[in-house]
């Protein structure tokens, strides 16, 4: 088992490495805006001495309502993050929903991203460790923590040795979502960075009807929360307007904040390296 994952020859998630940030909006909208928000989420990240990993989902197959956006087709999406590697010079991490796009997926994005939902799918976790790329599963909202070791054996046993293990919030009766930050020290006992996903922890799942809520000014204290108790990474899903995305919109931060959110998680996460 390895503490670590290499994402590129100058990121590496683990111990004793940087905070890394995996963030962008929920889904891509357009290219330009996509671009965009790659752009200025790297500078905010360039100014605070942090690597950056760039998320934005080619589609979103699990949204509410059969009406909601969900994206782009596969090669129009990869396409478009493409040229986010190429012209920000970040590397990406996108969504894969079937198995059959993991090899597709994987000739273009860095890091391949299992759905909470699919955790336990065995051909997509297979078909994703295949592939050799970097490969992040969230921990179902449904699942223990410690179940999750049946999920990193059925990567391992698939070829995968750069393995990330995201928790994202455990169901709370209906519509509701609570993080227990005991699954971050239970999950990395499997010897594998983890991440906490700040903005998803606080969704409301369907909350309001045909899409679902959020409640985003919880994020920085659950992020803060989740840095004191030890994280490789934070993933944070950052829009430019949240409240008019297509996406997710009422649990993503406001890009325009991210900075002042993300200054105090690096002060707590310092100050616990040095403890």
């Amino acid at each position: 088992m390895m503490n670590s994952a290499t994402i590129t020859s100058n990121i590496t998630i683990g111990e004793g490495h940087p905070l890394t940030l995996i963030g962008g909006p929920c889904v891509i909208e357009s290219e330009d805006f996509t671009l965009k928000m790659a752009d200025e989420i790297k500078q905010v990240c360039d100014r605070l001495s942090i690597p950056f990993i760039f998320k934005s989902s080619f589609d979103k197959a699990n949204r509410t309502s059969i009406n909601s956006f969900r994206g782009q087709a596969i090669y129009e999406g990869l396409e478009i993050l493409q040229k986010v590697k190429e012209k920000i010079g970040v590397p990406v991490l996108t969504d894969i929903h079937e198995s059959s796009q993991a090899a597709i997926a994987a000739e273009v994005v860095d890091v391949l991203q299992i759905p909470a939902f699919l955790c336990r799918q065995t051909d997509l976790l297979v078909a994703a460790a295949e592939t050799g790329r970097v490969v992040n599963v969230k921990k179902g909202q449904f699942l223990a923590p410690w179940d999750m070791k049946n999920v990193v054996r059925k990567l391992e046993t698939s070829g995968a040795r750069n393995i990330l293990l995201t928790e994202r919030g455990t169901s709370f009766g209906y519509n509701a979502l609570v993080v227990d930050y005991r699954s971050l020290p239970q999950m990395r006992a499997f010897g594998y960075p983890i991440v906490f996903d700040a903005t998803h922890s606080v969704q409301m799942p369907g909350g309001q009807g045909d899409k679902s809520g959020g409640q985003r000014h919880f994020v920085p204290t659950l992020a803060r929360a989740a840095a004191a108790v030890g994280i490789d990474a934070l993933f944070m899903e950052v829009h430019a307007d949240p409240d008019n995305a297509p996406s997710d919109g009422p649990n993503m931060i406001p890009l325009e904040q991210l900075e002042a959110v993300l200054k105090p998680i690096l002060q707590i996460r310092a100050a616990v390296a040095q403890s």
